[in-house]
């Protein structure tokens, strides 16, 4: 594929891009500005500005500690900071409330992307994880803004794909980077597989070790109070189709184990879903956000909450890691091990396959097979309060020892910033 055929393909999928957007956002009070946003009518602005793009809540927060560097080496500069989703905007304008411009981002047509560039006019542009965006990049490249793309990641699975449909355009414009600097060996090497200039790329470590973020205490004090004493399981960050089998394992055991199932699904949209599932698989369930405390009879209590995670972790005696049961590639566990909890996780976890290994190494997370495997090794750990200790301090050594990719990308950062 080269750029004018993903250009069309882009150019024919607008309007249904257009409708979803104000299908799924019809009920939120930023939609028009998303769409305004991503469609590239911005405020024009004034000055130096650095941009840093965070798809979500979860490359924000990893974000976070470079940020405060950035905001703390160039007070003179303004900071505008893009995410894809609106839990992702609350969570920027929430934490740097004025302090930094916050803006979706754009649609990656030509016609979009060159008004949005040329209102913000940024002096570096400072891309998260995965978004490689040809158009985008193309457009900076032109006008010598320098592009880097930071805690790069990239599985075998995107890798073959890329591979397979659009390897010429990837590596155009991957050579268009200024700097990738990647979370991991292993995704260097594919990085140069795809194509990228040696020069380019540099294996740094991965944001996430870095984060500083804690629970908010008065969350969690509210959350202990509403479970009481009770042992607790979490599944944190869950997805479609993950839910069910979790569900249904538990039902069928023979032996419940005595422990508050607390299930956060990862997109706010489904809570609904999640709850009617609950109730129609018979199970006892109570809201999070109805705030009534959870008597001994209540089985399951459904995070329905928003950035509350971290206190989840804090009250709980085991972690299972969602998106890692189905084959979507897992989510991010470290938050979990930054507070010091014996981790749980499926399969399926090639978006963080170096930090599974870690942890499996170091005897710091368990994987299980399939959702009735989960149910017996938390049985088991639920009795062996030895075993569960062990895995938590290892989890947070882990976590502590591969801390300092935010210093080691700030070397690399500082030199393209005018």
């Amino acid at each position: 594929m080269n750029r004018f055929i993903y250009t069309l393909l882009l150019y024919l999928s607008l309007p249904i891009a257009i409708l979803k957007l104000i299908a799924k956002e019809r009920k939120s009070p930023f939609r028009k500005a998303k769409l305004k946003n991503q469609l590239g009518f911005v405020t024009k602005t004034s000055g130096k500005v650095i941009w840093v793009h965070c798809v979500s809540v979860g490359e924000f927060n990893a974000a976070r500690p470079l940020i405060d560097q950035i905001l703390d080496i160039y007070p003179e500069h303004k900071l505008a900071i893009t995410t894809t989703t609106i839990t992702g905007a609350e969570a920027v304008r929430n934490h740097y409330q004025d302090r930094v411009i916050h803006y979706f981002f754009p649609f990656d047509l030509p016609f979009i992307v060159g008004p949005f560039v040329n209102k913000i006019n940024p002096v570096a542009c400072i891309l998260l994880e995965t978004e490689i965006w040809p158009n985008l990049i193309n457009n900076l490249n032109k006008k010598a803004i320098p592009v880097m793309l930071i805690n790069a990641r990239l599985s075998e699975r995107s890798l073959n794909k890329y591979q397979k449909f659009s390897s010429k355009l990837v590596q155009k414009t991957i050579n268009q980077l200024t700097l990738i600097g990647s979370q991991n060996d292993p995704s260097s090497e594919r990085f140069l597989s795809l194509g990228a200039l040696p020069d380019k790329v540099v294996t740094v470590g991965n944001l996430k070790f870095d984060s500083n973020e804690k629970d908010n205490p008065n969350t969690t004090q509210s959350l202990q109070q509403m479970i009481g004493q009770r042992r607790v399981v979490v599944f944190a960050s869950t997805r479609e189709g993950e839910e069910k089998k979790i569900i249904q394992s538990y039902v069928n055991l023979k032996d419940k184990f005595d422990a508050l199932l607390i299930i956060v699904p990862r997109h706010p949209q489904r809570f609904d879903e999640v709850f009617n599932l609950i109730v129609d698989s018979g199970l006892k369930v109570k809201r999070r956000s109805d705030g009534l405390g959870c008597d001994e009879s209540i089985q399951v209590l459904l995070g329905d909450s928003m950035g509350e995670l971290l206190s989840y972790y804090s009250v709980c005696d085991i972690a299972f890691i969602g998106g890692s049961l189905i084959d979507t590639g897992g989510q991010n566990m470290l938050e979990a091990a930054a507070a010091s909890k014996p981790i749980l996780f499926g399969p399926s976890v090639f978006n963080f396959e170096k930090i599974a290994q870690l942890f499996l190494e170091k005897d710091a997370a368990i994987q299980v097979g399939d959702a009735d495997d989960l149910m017996k090794t938390i049985s088991d750990l639920l009795l062996d309060d030895t075993k569960r200790q062990k895995l938590g301090e290892n989890a947070k050594n882990s976590f502590e020892k591969n801390r300092g990719a935010v210093d080691r990308l700030m070397k690399l950062i500082i030199p393209n910033i005018s």
